[in-house]
């Protein structure tokens, strides 16, 4: 059983052999045309679908339906009980810094002192045995302070960013 949020309602789904939501069976004629859109019909009404954000992680998706956009979120068992449990919120991450991951040379500081970044942004490029390397971001983020420029040599540890 999931818990499905679509915006601000909600929505109980069981998935066996047959699709029940909220207790009423769904019997949905669903084509696949492409990666990420769908063609629905469903009580003689006809509907297109595009899949637009999808993660996996997070079990969120952005859906558009007849050009109406939606925000889907969706819970398992194991997150409700995590969320019963007040255990739900362990698994996010709390950054305060970035370090470097080796010694090299700081090539461009892509981000400045107050940016907000989503997790998995680019924050920086390193230069290490003549490779470069994209810093990402290990979370949603707001940059505080930026302890390095571009030119700067860095040991590995340093702290180079403060959120």
């Amino acid at each position: 059983m999931y818990k499905v949020k679509v915006n601000a309602h909600y929505f109980e789904v069981e998935r066996n052999a047959k699709q029940l939501i909220n207790g009423g069976e769904i019997n949905a004629d669903v084509n696949k045309l492409s990666d990420n859109r769908y063609h629905i019909i469903n009580n003689n009404l006809s509907y297109n679908a595009e899949v637009v954000s999808f993660d996996r992680e997070a079990k969120t998706a952005e859906i558009k339906v007849n050009n109406n956009t939606y925000k889907v979120s969706a819970k398992d068992q194991f997150d409700l009980l995590l969320d019963q449990m007040g255990l739900s919120n362990l698994m996010s991450a709390k950054v305060s810094d970035i370090k470097a991951p080796m010694p090299g040379l700081v090539l461009k500081v892509l981000v400045a002192e107050g940016a907000e970044v989503k997790k998995g942004d680019n924050l920086f490029i390193l230069e290490a045995m003549k490779m470069e390397n994209i810093i990402k971001a290990p979370a949603d983020v707001t940059i505080r302070t930026i302890k390095m420029q571009p030119g700067d040599k860095v040991e590995k540890g340093q702290v180079l960013m403060l959120f």
